[in-house]
């Protein structure tokens, strides 16, 4: 299982083995104080000034680890909605052959916008795609952008969390061109009034 926090990034320990995790006084100290640690700092003004985290109520949430091996992620999905419609879609598919398969909102394979190292693998739309598209365009409605982000485990879908600030936004694209393209997507007409 995994021991987090909600309100910031890799703040986790992964629990291998929960007997001998329990049976060790030292290491549950060593969570503890890790854990108090966290718990105590604010974690949006360390990492690019990420201000969704600012307001979140810290606490602690413990879940079952969804991968077999631990030092393997499992294969995610990563929805770029613009005012409730995906326009742009990457599957990172590590189990198996590492690499990407960027998708556009036709669900057509497409060159990647970001410029990744990693091979562009040529695997065809999956009904976990389908789903993730669907569900991410009800979860980005009251947003003017936020990147959805899925996983697969066992070839079950999960919801991993809304991203509103890919790379605390940093992240640089592929050419000028895409920075323009995506940024006209964006269109806060419809939250004028909240601004």
């Amino acid at each position: 299982f995994v021991i987090k926090c909600n309100h910031g990034r890799k703040w986790h320990f992964i629990v291998k083995n929960k007997e001998k995790y329990l049976e060790n006084p030292r290491l549950i100290n060593i969570t503890r104080r890790q854990i108090t640690g966290w718990l105590s700092q604010e974690f949006w003004c360390y990492a690019g000034f990420e201000m969704q985290y600012r307001n979140i109520k810290p606490q602690i949430i413990i879940e079952p680890l969804l991968r077999e091996n631990v030092n393997r992620e499992a294969d995610e999905i990563f929805v770029y909605c613009f005012n409730g419609k995906a326009k742009y879609i990457v599957s990172l598919y590590v189990q198996g052959k590492e690499g990407i398969t960027p998708y556009d909102e036709e669900l057509n394979i497409t060159e990647d916008i970001f410029g990744n190292s990693e091979e562009i693998i040529q695997k065809p739309v999956s009904e976990n795609i389908r789903k993730a598209i669907e569900l991410s365009k009800k979860l980005s409605e009251d947003f003017c952008f936020v990147r959805v982000d899925w996983m697969t485990y066992k070839n079950k879908l999960y919801f991993e969390e809304l991203t509103f600030t890919p790379y605390s936004g940093f992240q640089k694209l592929k050419t000028p061109e895409y920075d323009l393209k995506l940024g006209s997507l964006i269109n806060l007409e419809r939250f004028k009034n909240e601004l």
